[in-house]
């Protein structure tokens, strides 16, 4: 297949999951793209032990190179970027993110793609609205676009305020050769299960929306994956499992009842931000209970697709009336839905049209 298009993406990992919420976005964006035609080359720096927890050898959809954090290797590998036709810089990477945001932008010529893909929009821009002196204000118009993973037209809205010359979300979707339905295994099997690491703006939440419906049902079974859980006080009828490796997500995704999506604080606030276990979890043909977040009937109709709690009390509730057979049916129509609207496929039809048509234009001003 012809190459249309060279790409050099900045982001915090592809190949480990490990305090890494975004790599199974990023595998199945750059695999999407890869089979498109792209060629991409991902960049991620060796910190917080990722590289000792991996979850994948370096795929064949991109290349991969794995760098030093230090400033003088980052400039080298700039420069070595510069030569592509589009250039990303993901959010969190986790090191030097400042200098990669900057020297991105230093990339911009007449005939490429400079590219700010926020993967957690809501919190970036609560970071620089509270601090104008934030050096990331100044440099968002001088990307050609902002691209985030969620966020609708509240995000799109905060970035054009700030000067953005276009901002696109590209949601949270899933590879359907990687997760998919399989057979329950018995080391998750319970009544609700929640995966997610312990972050400062999730605790909050996990504490209404699962601790406290596993205190209101003591003789329900809850199950919860997930890093930094280890010294959480949990029910006697919750189990912590610990780092769930991408290869067991689908077991732990088909093996409960239900199982539990909280968001983040941020992201319950801006809406339309569902996290990508939504979309994994539908693709294992899962029953998937949610907080309530502003869009999720967006993408999975109510009642039908997806269960909304609004509190603790309530999933709790949902659990009391849930049968096999009723969750049997909706998570079938959650996977339907999911194949037909939600897999990375989809969302990288959107950023081939994208690449192609913003540097076919540059090509032309170009020559």
């Amino acid at each position: 297949m012809e190459t249309k298009s060279k790409i050099a993406f900045f982001g915090s990992s592809v190949v480990s999951a490990y305090w890494n919420g975004a790599a199974t976005y990023y595998r199945g964006i750059v695999k999407a793209l890869s089979q498109l035609g792209h060629e991409v080359t991902f960049y991620e720096p060796d910190i917080y032990d990722r590289q000792k927890h991996r979850d994948i050898a370096d795929p064949d959809y991109c290349k991969v190179v794995i760098y030093e954090s230090t400033e003088a290797e980052i400039e080298r590998l700039l420069a070595e970027a510069s030569l592509a036709d589009v250039i990303i810089k993901a959010s969190g990477v986790g090191a030097f993110d400042d200098l990669l945001e900057a020297g991105v932008a230093k990339l911009k010529a007449d005939n490429n793609l400079v590219i700010f893909w926020d993967v957690d929009a809501p919190a970036t821009l609560d970071r620089i609205n509270s601090d104008p002196f934030d050096p990331f204000n100044e440099l968002i118009p001088k990307y050609d676009y902002i691209l985030t993973y969620g966020g609708g037209q509240p995000v799109i809205d905060a970035y054009e305020s700030k000067l953005a010359q276009k901002c696109i979300p590209v949601y949270n979707a899933f590879d359907a050769e990687t997760h998919h339905p399989v057979p329950a295994e018995e080391q998750y099997q319970c009544d609700l299960a929640f995966l997610g690491n312990r972050l400062p703006d999730r605790e909050a939440r996990v504490e209404e929306f699962f601790l406290n419906a596993a205190e209101i049902l003591p003789d329900k079974k809850f199950i919860l994956g997930g890093s930094g859980w280890g010294d959480k006080a949990l029910p006697g009828n919750a189990n912590y499992v610990g780092h769930v490796y991408t290869n067991q997500h689908n077991a732990f995704n088909t093996s409960p009842l239900a199982v539990l999506n909280i968001s983040r604080d941020s992201m319950a606030k801006y809406g339309f931000s569902p996290a990508t276990r939504v979309f994994e979890a539908a693709g294992a043909g899962a029953c998937i209970i949610t907080d309530y977040w502003e869009g999720v009937d967006f993408f999975f109709e109510p009642g039908k697709e997806i269960l909304i709690a609004n509190n603790g009390e309530e999933v709790a509730e949902i659990l009391r009336e849930l049968t096999p057979e009723r969750a049997l049916e909706i998570g079938k129509a959650a996977y339907s839905r999911a194949m037909s609207h939600h897999t990375y496929n989809n969302r990288a039809g959107l950023l081939d049209s994208i690449f192609d048509k913003s540097l076919s234009s540059a090509e032309k001003i170009y020559l």
